[in-house]
């Protein structure tokens, strides 16, 4: 059995932990930003498809410990490597360092791949590695002088559904967006708002979710060119993911007062395969035929003086708007810290999240 690192941000362990209970794989272990699991090719392929809220799936290769530079190169190189690289294989080494003695993360990589590359020439008896085929992506990690080494299953990261391909200013990711639906427990019955939809990531992952497809149907993975995987590893994956799409509609409402947003948002939709509703809507004016159901909304956080006024009158608009609609829970992100003294009431729950790297809170408020 193999062992997997499903990454994710600080605050959602324990999301992806059920995410992965959910697609009948037992975490192995819930690390701060990070859960273990074991499994065959079958199951990584599952997981590179279906995890909402992971950022990145990283194949374990081997963990060592190493306080000296030297010790990072034996390391590295005693290592099968030819088991996963070809001959031509293109090697790029990413790295990251936290709480080490070997703290440049540059001189980590170069080391990194030094080894790997001494180590292939001894294998393949040869002093020439080309690097002219696939590109295999490797990662360095060291953790308090605990380096662990692993292939890099998704390319580009778990966050890249494929349909997002316009851009508003300061949109959510997509793992966050389908994170905070998750928390607020959104499912398929019941009705969901988002009256400052901005490029549409909230309702789009709501969307996704109520139809269970697979957020990584409609893009390609990196795991998908090693020459080690199993023939039709990932054509199997995709298949179950297909039939197990439910043609449902959806009662989702995305609104925002920029047309333009609107716009993308549409678009979005399509390439993501979904169909909802969306108007160009001022939040004040928001109505909905709905006696109940859910509203999610990522506001401007207003990290300016001005901005900071302008997203504080908001903030208070919300409250009057969302206290007409007293069937429907609330749940809002922001860095705001002010937030709750702002809207004028208390959160029923709070959880620390990050967006973007700003350290954010999701305010919950449930029914009256």
């Amino acid at each position: 059995m193999t062992r997997y690192i499903a990454t994710c941000k600080l605050g959602l362990e324990s999301v992806v932990a059920g995410e992965l209970r959910r697609l009948g794989i037992e975490p192995e272990r819930v690390e701060d930003a990070r859960v273990t699991f074991l499994g065959d090719a079958a199951v990584m392929a599952r997981a590179c498809l279906w995890l909402r809220t992971a950022e990145r799936l990283l194949q374990e290769v081997a963990a060592f410990e190493a306080r000296s530079f030297d010790a990072l190169f034996e390391g590295v190189r005693a290592q099968n490597w030819k088991q996963y690289l070809q001959k031509d294989s293109f090697i790029h080494v990413n790295g990251k360092s936290a709480k080490s003695k070997l703290f440049s993360v540059t001189d980590c990589q170069s080391i990194t791949k030094k080894a790997i590359v001494e180590s292939l020439r001894a294998s393949y008896h040869t002093q020439v590695l080309p690097e002219t085929g696939a590109r295999v992506i490797i990662e360095v990690g060291i953790l308090r002088d605990v380096v662990t080494l692993a292939l890099d299953c998704c390319g580009a990261g778990l966050s890249r559904r494929g349909y997002r391909t316009y851009n508003v200013t300061a949109p959510i990711a997509e793992t966050l967006g389908a994170a905070i639906m998750l928390l607020s427990r959104y499912n398929a019955e019941l009705p969901f708002i988002d009256p400052m939809c901005g490029s549409g990531t909230l309702p789009i992952e709501a969307a996704m979710l109520a139809q269970n497809r697979a957020p990584g149907l409609n893009r390609a993975f990196a795991a998908e060119a090693w020459p080690f995987l199993p023939g039709g590893t990932f054509v199997r994956a995709r298949e179950e993911a297909m039939d197990s799409i439910v043609q449902t509609k959806v009662q989702i409402l995305g609104s925002d007062i920029d047309p333009h947003s609107i716009d993308l948002c549409k678009k979005h939709a399509k390439k993501a395969g979904v169909m909802l509703e969306w108007k160009v809507c001022d939040l004040n004016a928001l109505q909905t035929g709905w006696e109940n159901g859910l509203i999610a909304c990522n506001p401007p956080y207003g990290e300016r003086m001005l901005e900071r006024r302008e997203a504080e009158t908001l903030y208070r608009d919300m409250r009057r708007v969302f206290d007409g609609l007293p069937g429907f829970r609330v749940s809002v992100i922001t860095s705001h810290r002010d937030f709750e003294k702002v809207y004028g009431k208390r959160a029923d729950n709070r959880r620390k999240l990050s967006n973007g790297g700003i350290p954010c809170t999701l305010y919950q408020y449930f029914r009256d």
